[in-house]
């Protein structure tokens, strides 16, 4: 479609470069094949007759085109290439082959590509919540993960396109699973026929309906609005459908709309009108609360079913920046638009019942099925599913779990039962003096009682200084905060612990979760860049990570045991760039906080509880770490002078600080 534009270009001498993407599908609606199909060399053809200056190929798979005439580049080598044709004077084409990832699950799935066996994990307790993996592969898959430590990361293994390219990041948490097969949980057929028995079929209060069917594309909306309409046929009403996909093809906002009414009464139009939905699915929180969507929904009217799950948005994906109260405001947005809200973490739910996140939505419809607004019967919406024939038997379990979470929880297995939740709870919850007693009882499993009692000993002076000026408890939150991360960081010896070390208390360990999550006979590699092959670099300058097999675990529990060697004279990695970078933070923190301990005031309390959190935003690993760090220190030597200005005396140990840091790569 923009061949005419490539020809206006080259006619009039236009210094630009067009890029065009081969995906196999035009992506726009939904991933129709394209017609009159293409191939990579005829495009080459027809724009090399166009009269281009130059043509570069990328490719995710290069071996593919050999047989192309001109070379076809990898696809690390994206910006390389851009860069390349920056400096060659008039029209330039780089041309990027590559499936659509969405097409290529889809295909994975119904078998017609080869599914690769390689699957990537992420140790969240060893991620720091840095997102340089969502920086370099700039992929979805890549999910918020709220933990007791912060935000971290996570795979979405039912949105992974196997492409691999999260392991760019610079960090040790990534293991890459082969002949990963995720664990599938056996649905109890006797269960589900129990439920379907049991369950009061809800009597919906008129004989029709308008239902909002809002989420995310390539996750089943469209699947739920069709399973709506097959049903309402099956039971002899009126009904349409129309699904508004836009851009769902990218992971965009879908809205279906479903109207059902008598035969003898049909609506018109298809349409919802403003204000006329009787019931409003919601697959995505951010896409209910979309102009489209609220504008169809009434305060007075609308029932709501709602998945508390939030996906990844953009401003995640893009800047790595996550509000876990987001989904809290959301949920309340939501809850001001409509008569009543009832909400359940229908993807927790999933993967608690069947290890896998694909039934979510089925569940929902069960869930919204059961507040009694939707005009067809369970045996109508149960010969939907058969008709669809996909999981059948997993989605008629779906729907009667679903039914069984709105109407008796108790009914759903005890793994799973968790996933309703009224409001938005964060596993930071529980008080301070909880949150700290966790802190430190992890410090003595880091390293020893003494370190945790070091950590004790500051927060107490903390706690006295703060309790003269104020009755509020923030600067002491941020300081428990802060200096657990610069005491315990993650270091050679404690990347190694945590990967190896078996259960203690509530949280189970990597191993544990690996085996929860796939059927045995799995081997993992870990992605490690090694101190002592730091002088080997990958294309952005960094030090170059390597794969190593499982046969590393053994060495890995040896090295955690030498942690108790951190920091004295056997320590191997005490003089690496990155370990003095660690000493210098955490010297420069205490040394803060002895500037606040010394003059807290009223006036200056917030500006010391910002001083106090500044540690937060040092996050990653080496270089990533490093320019992490930069910035934190010269955020943090502003809000020094800051508090200076306000505070009545500046302790010479402030003035000690403004040294400048040191640099920590070669």
């Amino acid at each position: 479609s923009g061949i005419l534009a490539i020809r206006a270009a080259v006619a009039a001498g236009v210094n630009v470069t067009y890029k065009l993407l081969v995906n196999d599908a035009v992506a726009m609606t939904g991933g129709q094949p394209v017609d009159g199909p293409l191939s990579l060399a005829d495009i080459v053809a027809q724009v090399r007759g166009e009269g281009v200056r130059a043509i570069r190929v990328v490719s995710d798979s290069p071996r593919r085109h050999r047989g192309l005439g001109l070379p076809v580049r990898p696809r690390a080598e994206f910006d390389a290439v851009q860069q390349e044709l920056r400096e060659v004077e008039g029209c330039t084409v780089l041309i990027y082959e590559q499936t659509c990832a969405t097409e290529l699950r889809r295909r994975r799935k119904r078998g017609t590509v080869a599914n690769p066996v390689v699957r990537v994990v992420i140790n969240d307790a060893v991620c720091e919540g840095c997102g340089d993996c969502s920086v370099q592969s700039n992929c979805v898959a890549v999910a918020p993960l709220e933990t007791e430590f912060g935000t971290k990361r996570s795979i979405d293994q039912s949105t992974c396109n196997k492409d691999l390219s999260c392991l760019a990041g610079f960090c040790p948490s990534f293991v890459t699973v082969t002949g990963a097969r995720p664990k599938r949980m056996p649905v109890d057929m006797d269960d589900v026929n129990a439920l379907r028995r049991e369950l009061p079929a809800p009597r919906p209060a008129v004989p029709g309906a308008n239902v909002v069917v809002a989420g995310i594309g390539g996750t089943g909306i469209v699947t739920v609005s069709q399973l709506l309409g097959t049903a309402a046929h099956l039971d002899g009403l009126f009904v349409s459908t129309l699904d508004m996909t836009g851009l769902a093809q990218k992971g965009g906002a879908v809205i279906s709309h479903v109207r059902m009414s008598p035969a003898e009464a049909p609506h018109s139009p298809t349409r919802i009108p403003a204000g006329a939905a009787d019931l409003a699915i919601a697959a995505d929180l951010v896409t209910l609360a979309g102009q489209d969507t609220r504008a169809l929904l009434s305060p007075t009217r609308t029932v709501a079913a709602v998945n508390t799950h939030l996906a990844p948005t953009a401003e995640f994906v893009l800047r790595q920046q996550d509000e876990p109260a987001k989904a809290a405001t959301l949920m309340e947005l939501a809850q001001s638009g409509t008569s009543k809200l009832e909400a359940v973490d229908a993807q927790a739910l999933s993967l608690g019942l069947f290890g896998t996140a694909a039934c979510a939505n089925v569940l929902l419809l069960g869930f919204a099925y059961q507040q009694g607004v939707i005009p067809v019967s369970v045996s109508a919406l149960e010969q939907a599913i058969a008709l669809n024939g996909v999981a059948v038997e997993d989605n008629l379990a779906a729907l009667h779990y679903g039914r069984a979470m709105a109407h008796d929880p108790a009914r759903v297995p005890a793994l799973a039962r968790g996933g309703r939740r009224e409001a938005m709870q964060s596993p930071r919850s529980g008080t301070l003096d909880d949150r700290i007693g966790r802190r430190r009882a992890f410090l003595v499993r880091y390293q020893d009682e003494a370190l945790a009692m070091r950590y004790e000993a500051l927060l107490d002076r903390v706690r006295d200084a703060e309790a003269r000026v104020s009755p509020r408890s923030e600067v002491l939150a941020a300081v428990a905060d802060s200096a657990f991360r610069l005491y315990a960081v993650k270091d050679e010896y404690e990347v190694a612990r945590l990967f190896t070390e078996r259960a203690m208390g509530d949280h189970a360990d990597f191993a544990t979760k690996l085996e929860s999550q796939f059927e045995p006979g799995f081997t993992i590699k870990y992605n490690l860049a090694p101190p002592f092959l730091a002088h080997l670099r990958d294309r952005r300058g960094r030090p170059r990570k390597i794969a190593v097999g499982g046969w590393l675990t053994p060495v890995l529990r040896v090295l955690a045991w030498m942690r108790r060697w951190r920091g004295t004279a056997l320590d191997v990695f005490r003089s690496l760039p990155e370990r003095k970078l660690e000493r210098e933070l955490r010297e420069r923190f205490e040394a803060d906080v002895a500037t606040v301990v010394e003059s807290l005031t009223r006036d200056n309390y917030d500006t010391a509880v910002a001083l106090m959190r500044w540690p937060g935003s040092v996050k990653g690993f080496g270089p990533v770490k490093e320019t992490a760090a930069r910035g934190a220190v010269q955020h943090r030597e502003r809000l020094l002078d800051e508090l200076s200005n306000g505070a009545r005396r500046t302790p010479a140990v402030a003035r000690k600080s403004q040294t400048p840091i040191a640099a920590t790569t070669d």
